[in-house]
This record gives C-alpha cells, sequence and structure tokens, in this order.
C-alpha cells in the first residue's frame, strides 16, 4: 500500500517541477539577454537619417544610435562585462512580428505608435514625430492632396500610410489608385520613373529619400500633414523589467539633454556615406514632448 504522505511528496515534486518549467518559459528580455551575453538589434535599411545601412551594410542613424545607447544601459543593468551587440535588418511588413516572436529585443527605425500595435508588442518613450505627407516630381504642378484625383499613389506595405491614403481616399473620393511597393526604395522609384504620381509616407522618411536621390532638385514634398506620427522603439510585450530599463534610458536621454545633440548630430549636420545635410529643424511637437517624456500617445488623425 503507497503512503499517503509519499503521494503527497510526489505532487509537491510534479508542483514544484512544473512551476520551475513555466519560470523558465515565460523567462523576461533582461534573462535571456543575460544567458546569451547578446542583444539583437532589429533596424531598417533606408529609413534615413533614423535607420539606414551603409554602403558596406552597417546600420546607422538616429534611432539605431539611441538603440546602442540603451544595449550600454542594459549592460550596466545586468552588470556584464560586455554585451554582443548584434544586428538584424528588418523592413515595413516584417518588423512587428521581428519582435512579437522574439527574435530581437529592440526595433530601433522609423516605427508609429498605435494602439492597432500595441496589441502585439509595447513601446517606449518616442523619439521623433513624423506626419504622413507625399513627395512628387517637382515638374508635376502636384500641391496638393486633391491634385492627386484620378492618379496612381504609392506607399510601403506595412505602413500606416496605407490606410490613411485610403481613408483620405475615400473621404474624398478621390479615385486614386494605390499601389502598396515592398519598401521605400521601390515606392520612390515608381516615383521617379513615372509609374506613380506620388508616394506617401511620413515626412521625414520623404525629406531622406529627397536628400539622398542624387538631384533633390526633381523632388518636392507636398500636401498638408494627414497624420501624426510619434516614431518609438519597439519591444516585447509584457515584460515590465526590461521595458523599466529601456524607458530609464530613453528618459535620462531626453531629461540630460544628450537626446538634443544626437538629433543635431543626425539631422542638422553631413551624415555618412555620403555627407549630405537634412537641414531639419527638431519639430515643435517633438520639442514640447521632451518636456515630460511619456511612452503614452494620443492617436490623432488630422482631418
Amino acid at each position: 500500500m503507497i503512503q499517503p504522505t509519499f503521494i503527497a511528496g510526489v505532487r509537491i515534486a510534479a508542483f514544484a517541477a512544473l512551476a520551475t518549467l513555466g519560470g523558465l518559459s515565460q523567462a523576461g528580455e533582461l534573462d535571456r539577454i543575460r544567458d546569451a551575453k547578446s542583444i539583437t538589434i532589429a533596424h531598417r535599411d533606408a529609413s534615413v537619417p533614423l535607420s539606414y545601412v551603409d554602403d558596406q551594410q552597417r546600420p546607422m542613424g538616429y534611432a539605431v544610435e539611441i538603440c546602442q545607447r540603451i544595449a550600454e544601459a542594459i549592460k550596466q543593468e545586468l552588470k556584464l562585462p560586455s554585451l554582443e551587440v548584434k544586428y538584424l535588418a528588418v523592413t515595413s511588413a516584417s518588423r512587428i512580428p521581428t519582435i512579437a516572436e522574439g527574435k530581437a529585443s529592440l526595433e530601433c527605425g522609423s516605427t508609429t505608435n498605435t494602439a492597432e500595435r500595441r496589441k502585439q508588442i509595447d513601446f517606449t518613450i518616442p523619439h521623433f514625430i513624423a506626419s504622413s505627407r507625399f513627395i512628387v516630381r517637382a515638374d508635376s504642378h502636384i500641391d496638393r492632396v486633391e491634385d492627386l484625383a484620378g492618379r496612381t499613389v504609392v506607399s510601403t506595405k506595412g505602413t500606416t500610410n496605407i490606410k490613411t491614403l485610403e481613408r483620405v481616399n475615400n473621404d474624398k473620393i478621390l479615385g486614386m489608385k494605390i499601389i502598396a511597393a515592398s519598401d521605400h526604395a521601390q515606392a520612390f522609384s515608381m516615383v521617379a520613373d513615372g509609374r506613380a504620381d506620388a508616394f506617401a509616407m511620413d515626412d521625414i522618411l520623404l525629406y531622406g529619400l529627397r536628400a539622398t536621390s542624387g538631384n533633390p532638385a526633381k523632388y518636392a514634398v507636398i500636401g498638408k500633414p494627414m497624420t501624426i506620427e510619434p516614431y518609438a522603439i519597439m519591444l516585447p510585450k509584457d515584460d515590465p523589467a526590461f521595458k523599466k530599463v529601456v524607458d530609464q534610458e530613453m528618459r535620462r536621454l531626453i531629461q540630460s539633454g544628450e537626446i538634443n545633440q544626437l538629433y543635431d548630430k543626425w539631422f542638422l549636420k553631413p551624415i555618412p556615406p555620403k555627407g549630405i545635410t537634412l537641414d531639419l529643424r527638431m519639430p515643435f511637437m517633438l520639442r514640447e514632448s521632451f518636456k515630460f517624456p511619456s511612452d503614452k500617445v494620443g492617436d490623432l488623425v488630422i482631418n
């Protein structure tokens, strides 16, 4: 006959084993980084000057450098003598799954914090605020969205701009033909070679594409802002310990004024690899948001 005390002991051991397994399966991002002694940063390849690659495919940009500062803060938090930083290129379509599926700890690019996206991932404090507009050929005589009635307009797959474009098209009954490109470079090339009349995207990215085109005078960024786009670094959802470290470093960068130096470096001075200068002063809304840094944003749409 098996003694009750033996059965109880087996049950206790089983519960302990399950609890241990549960703890392992729910290990946080800080634990994974500590164990691997490395962190993976997802980045974009053509979001100048926020997140892009040079001629040797090395990631760089305003958002990438912010992520590098965050990686250093994580290293200090974990008291690691060294932390290997790995990079993973993502697209507009793949960036959210990359974070949601645990393939990278941070996504450093030009991603807008929206309510829909917050269902899958979390965001830290915004590092930039853009607005959705259009780039056209300067000789097209297109100055406003109404001039695009019946024309072909492209935007990038997996961005908020596609939905904005569809909404504006329906609201204003413009009859635009909307095309989804695989990436920003393809969308811009469609405007350059005449396959599309306009490219709808966040204005800072349009200015970056214009500046690096080889002939900026051929293109114009036009139209009133259709949306407000608060860019923020993505991180895994529901990991408060990891998010606390990330938020603390973002807040330190802002409150110390260090982020202003980074902004000047990437938006007001010549940037690699070609030494172009965007000469874009800090937007008023971003400057004001830095007075009270918060990860809470309003999901604002401009009609």
